[in-house]
């Protein structure tokens, strides 16, 4: 069974910081590309940074939060981070965790968490 399981979300005023985690099980986490995605009030989900499989991760980041969030990984722990620092209000979602992989055939696997709330706000 393949879990996700973020933690980390919270209440943070504007310039503030938080790290979000994700725990994964039931996959072979190391050959996964590993992302964040959120969520806010009203409006569809969007992508905000993946970090690539294996053990020389490349990173990617939307422009809305490029030079303020870091995504990382731990193949050992099987977890991924989303440290986010300079936050704005703007950045108040639901934030998801998601793994992805794709076989040489070309056959999808994806999977999300629950999601945890992060809130901006003075």
């Amino acid at each position: 069974q393949v879990q996700l399981v973020e933690s980390g979300g919270g209440l943070v005023q504007p310039g503030g910081s938080l790290r979000l985690s994700c725990a994964a099980s039931g996959i072979t986490f190391s050959i996964y590309d590993m992302g964040w995605y959120r969520q806010a009030p009203g409006k569809q989900r969007e992508w905000v940074a993946t970090i690539t499989s294996g053990s020389g991760s490349s990173t990617n980041y939307a422009d809305s939060v490029k030079g303020r969030f870091t995504i990382s990984r731990d193949n050992v722990k099987k977890m991924v981070y989303l440290q986010m620092n300079s936050l704005k209000p703007e950045d108040t979602a639901v934030y998801y965790c998601n793994a992805a992989f794709r076989t040489d055939r070309g056959k999808p696997y994806e999977y999300w968490g629950q999601g945890t709330q992060v809130t901006v706000s003075s």
